[in-house]
């Protein structure tokens, strides 16, 4: 596959959260130079970048000091049905449930394991999540013909999970990728780094005297998160088209956040509730989004969309330069208070695509339809809802899902989202905020109950200077690890436009 055309650069600097900021100066991170991590912390790289030589099969591995994180059971995932009106209190206390992982991990890494036993932590950590896990309990118990969830009291105790030797220079990928995943969404599973690290006793990361060596030098990410792409053989599957398939595609154009309209809510998830994704979003589609947006909110939202009948909302977090430099969010939430660190990239390119289904005809999307993708806790929730996806120009037939990639020189960095294309035919939503949607089978094909919708196929590219000095904003806990990477959509086309999507992709038409 060839290179794309020069596409225009990100480094220019746009208005922050009201604030403006001075235009950005040309910056170069060469090959082998210090990554800063997220804390503080520095480690040297040793990873070669240039396009005229060839790939390395693995870099050098200087020693450094342990990584470690507290890893929590996932009580968003864990809990059955919520009925529809416990759902407020309970999608409010899963976001308390987010701050109290975020006060333990300040509290251990600020500990640095010495001065403080990882029981300090952990234990206090357990008695909130458990008042948390009881108070959702209550609310489910309070609605009609509601049972009380069972089993809530095993999601109350986190561990500290050690994971990978910062610096480990690894690329970890000499004979392919097994890290790859299908852009289509169905997903591989594989270990990923640290996933194997636990030590529920803290004893493989204590030194003769008894201090604890595992606590975080910054917070991620590490030298063994990033790959030279030319180093993975291509890896994505192609599904074949049925005679019946929906060939057509809508393409909607909203811009590159331009605006540098930015906050750290989440509005699906955490409704009602500041900073609950704890991580800094970028924003293209609908203006009026924050925490606090309602359906009519966003209905009568301005939209940086250039067709006005699309007022949808497209976010995912930002990408940052790990290079040492403060944004306007040093000290605010979402920024510099949850390890959110370096310089806010505006995506060179950002194109939204609606595709159709490989066995049949698309249905319409209802309006307020929710949709995330991916998972921003996979680094310790697993990859069961993972559906990170990395790359370069010119290299796309190459995805990573547990790696960032290192583009050869001319090449840009790469994000794909393919979201979920089958919805269950009801609800705009879910308890969970995953069940009423699907991922099609390998075949293409909805599973039963469901039916096709146009696809959502979104691609953010980043012109980044080469090599692995760039990362991913991130919950502090997940250590800015690639496998976080997430989309979320919230459909707000106008009824008359959907129907004019639909009818474009079932004809087999390319339309704007």
């Amino acid at each position: 596959m060839g290179l794309r055309p020069e596409e225009t650069s990100g480094r220019k600097r746009r208005p922050f959260m009201q604030h403006k900021r001075s235009k950005l100066a040309n910056r170069t991170i060469a090959a082998g130079a210090a990554l800063i991590l997220g804390g503080g912390g520095m480690v040297a790289l040793n990873v070669h970048a240039s396009a005229n030589e060839d790939p390395p099969a693995r870099a050098a591995s200087p020693s450094g000091p342990r990584m470690a994180t507290i890893g929590c059971p996932d009580a968003a995932g864990a809990l059955p049905d919520v009925p529809e009106g416990a759902r407020q209190e309970v999608d409010r206390e899963l976001a308390a449930m987010d701050s109290q992982i975020t006060e333990a991990y300040r509290k251990f890494a600020e500990a640095r394991g010495g001065s403080q036993d990882q029981s300090s932590v952990l234990g206090p950590l357990k008695d909130e999540r458990a008042a948390s896990l009881g108070r959702i309990g209550d609310a489910v118990e309070r609605q009609p013909e509601a049972d009380r969830p069972q089993g809530l009291d095993a999601l109350a105790p986190c561990t500290l999970r050690a994971g990978e030797q910062q610096g480990n220079g690894q690329d970890g990928d000499a004979d392919g990728d097994p890290q790859g995943t299908a852009p289509d969404g169905s997903r591989q599973s594989e270990n990923r780094d640290g996933q194997q690290g636990e030590d529920p006793e803290g004893k493989q990361d204590r030194d003769p005297d008894g201090k604890q060596t595992g606590a975080p030098q910054g917070n991620g990410p590490s030298a063994s998160d990033f790959v030279d792409i030319r180093s993975v053989r291509p890896n994505v599957p192609r599904v074949q088209n049925r005679r019946t398939a929906s060939r057509g595609t809508f393409t909607t154009d909203c811009g590159r956040n331009e605006n540098g309209k930015f906050n750290p809510d989440n509005v699906i998830v955490a409704p009602g509730v500041s900073n609950g994704a704890h991580h800094m979003h970028d924003y293209v589609g609908n203006q009026a989004t924050d925490a606090f947006a309602s359906d009519d909110t966003l209905a009568a939202g301005a939209t940086s969309c250039r067709n006005q009948g699309d007022k949808s909302t497209y976010y995912w977090p930002v990408l940052r330069l790990q290079n040492g430099k403060d944004e306007a969010d040093a000290g605010a939430d979402g920024g510099g208070k949850d390890q959110n660190t370096g310089e806010i990239q505006t995506p060179s390119r950002v194109s939204l695509d609606f595709v159709g289904n490989p066995t049949g005809r698309v249905t319409a999307m209802p309006r307020f339809l929710r949709i995330i993708t991916g998972d921003a806790k996979a680094f310790t929730n697993g990859d069961a809802n993972a559906n990170a996806s990395w790359s370069c120009t010119g290299f796309e037939n190459r995805q990573l899902r547990n790696k960032y990639p290192i583009c050869p020189r001319g090449s840009q960095v790469v994000r794909t989202f393919k979201f979920q294309s089958c919805w269950d035919g009801k609800n705009a939503d879910s308890a969970n905020h995953r069940t009423h949607v699907a991922f099609a089978r390998s075949n293409g094909a909805c599973g039963l109950g469901f039916r096709p919708i146009p696809q959502l196929v979104q691609r953010v590219v980043y012109a980044v200077p080469p090599g692995p000095g760039f990362a991913v904003d991130s919950f502090p806990e997940q250590l800015h690890k690639p496998e976080t990477d997430h989309g979320d959509f919230i459909n707000v086309f106008e009824e008359k436009l959907m129907r004019r999507v639909v009818d474009c992709i079932n004809d087999g038409r390319r339309c704007r």
